[in-house]
């Protein structure tokens, strides 16, 4: 039976090392299962036909398999999981098809249960990207509460990476126009997250509670409810105007589109802009990227020898993302029920500001880490 590290090793797998979208090779998954080919050791001793019959295109299926065997020759001189047992441990229940309700809880962060007096004594050492990661992905459970976690994930990092380009043209690193500018993903939709606006691919037919057990659908129904309480009035009276004319209909889950990707790959392949095979950025790498960035303050030793670090174990990072989200998520909760959507957007941005690590200034300081104290955080919360 299928668990969840395969699954995100195998789409992990498609995305980065055979540069299959997303898009395309998540709806394939339940017919590699059936065919017993969700590992990429299988993949690689599979024959094109097989491939070709999943993914109907037979040079699609000859990139898959060439891949997978260059892959699997690389890991055959490695131990047979390199994976951290704490991943390890996150396993789909035997019998649990690989669901969209499944895959949205192999994306699960990690979670706890601190005190506010306990979460002001938090100090965390990083760089600012993930920062904006994790401010991103809480504003979105209160401004886009209908989108799956997936689509969070994936919208949070195209808003790092806005960000981060417009910060290395700033300080000389990059030049020109952006791939958005230069008229990349024109008539994509767009959403605006944390002030920046966002082009997007519609996930059509994706419903993350496929396959979602009833005791869970109402764990889910809780939430969404007590997420909808949380919109001001003002917000739920345009919504619920909207509705009675007809003008807004459910929205479907989106992606958040690479733009810069696209413009690579097609001037790499010397092709017209187009929409078509949209590069996207992928919910398990905008998690991995939040669940490994955040250190204890205590982890970094002072002194003529700050460049020595104590070990940080996997499961403190992972606590450390926990303590972190637990203050954001306080912040936007407080201020939620009396401004507007997009006024907490806009606010969201201001608070990043004011919190994030202090870094030297132009190019010493890119990538550059720092300390966030999760006072700061709470002590942005609304007062009253």
């Amino acid at each position: 039976m299928t668990t969840r590290s395969e699954l995100q090793d195998i789409l992990r797998f498609f995305t980065q090392d055979a540069k299959i979208p997303l898009q395309i090779a998540l709806p394939k998954v339940k017919d590699l299962q059936k065919a017993n080919l969700v590992s990429i050791v299988k993949l690689a001793a599979a024959d094109v036909k097989t491939i070709e019959d999943i993914f109907r295109d037979e040079k699609t299926a000859k990139q898959i398999i060439s891949a997978a065997k260059r892959v699997s020759k690389k890991r055959k001189s490695s131990d047979v999981s390199s994976t951290s047992p704490s991943k390890r441990a996150k396993k789909i229940p035997e019998g649990e098809p690989l669901t969209p309700a499944a895959i949205e809880r192999s994306l699960a962060l990690p979670a706890v249960d601190a005190d506010v007096e306990d979460l002001m004594k938090v100090s965390l050492h990083t760089n600012r990207a993930p920062l904006v990661l994790a401010f991103a992905v809480t504003l979105l459970k209160y401004t886009m509460p209908s989108q799956p976690l997936s689509s969070r994930l994936s919208l949070a990092q195209a808003v790092v990476s806005a960000n981060s380009r417009s910060k290395a043209v700033s300080i000389g690193l990059e030049k020109g126009p952006s791939a958005a500018e230069d008229g990349w993903g024109l008539g994509q939709p767009k959403v605006k997250v944390m002030n920046r606006a966002i082009h997007t691919l519609k996930r059509w037919g994706y419903n993350a509670e496929e396959g979602m057990d009833a005791s869970n659908q109402a764990s889910t129904l809780q939430q969404s409810l007590a997420k909808e309480e949380s919109v001001s009035e003002s917000s739920q009276a345009d919504l619920s105007q909207s509705t009675i004319t007809g003008d807004v209909e459910k929205e479907p889950a989106l992606w958040g589109l690479d733009l810069e990707s696209m413009r690579s790959s097609s001037k790499a392949l010397h092709t017209e802009k187009s929409t078509g095979g949209l590069p996207i950025y992928t919910a398990q790498s905008a998690r991995g990227y939040l669940v490994k960035s955040f250190s204890s303050k205590s982890s970094i030793v002072e002194g003529e020898d700050s460049s020595k670090k104590k070990t940080v174990t996997p499961a403190e990072k992972e606590r450390n993302l926990a303590l972190l989200l637990s203050a954001l998520d306080q912040l936007h909760s407080s201020w939620a029920p009396y401004i507007s959507m997009e006024d907490l957007d806009r606010r969201s941005w201001s608070w990043y500001v004011q919190v994030r690590p202090e870094v030297d200034s132009g190019v010493a300081g890119w990538g550059g880490k720092g300390e966030v104290k999760l006072s700061d955080i709470l002590n942005l919360r609304r007062k009253g």
